[in-house]
């Protein structure tokens, strides 16, 4: 792995969205051809309890992708349904 780490991302306060985005950055090693992936675990948040982190995957969809060399990539989310909050997402390249 190149690198592991957590991003959070926030739908905002209600009625909340049906998409967003996180840039994670830092990431001095990335390369163009890396290859990012997004993940849900059940860990809680601020807003959201572990459970709510153990159903999220029902209703969303992760994507990464725009990964700049030497800086980092983005993680997109979609969902049919509008939430709101914070959740925890993980995330690894290599």
């Amino acid at each position: 792995m190149g690198a592991q780490g957590i991003a959070v991302i926030d739908f905002g306060a209600h009625p909340g969205l049906n998409e967003k985005s996180v840039v994670v950055t830092g990431q001095a090693a990335i390369v163009a051809g890396s290859m990012a992936e997004a993940f849900v675990m059940a860990e809680a948040t601020a807003d959201h309890t572990t459970g709510d982190h153990t159903y999220l995957p029902v209703f969303i969809t992760l994507t990464t992708g725009d990964i700049v060399a030497g800086t980092g990539f983005t993680i997109f989310s979609r969902s049919e349904h509008r939430l709101q909050g914070t959740f925890n997402l993980k995330w690894v390249w290599n």
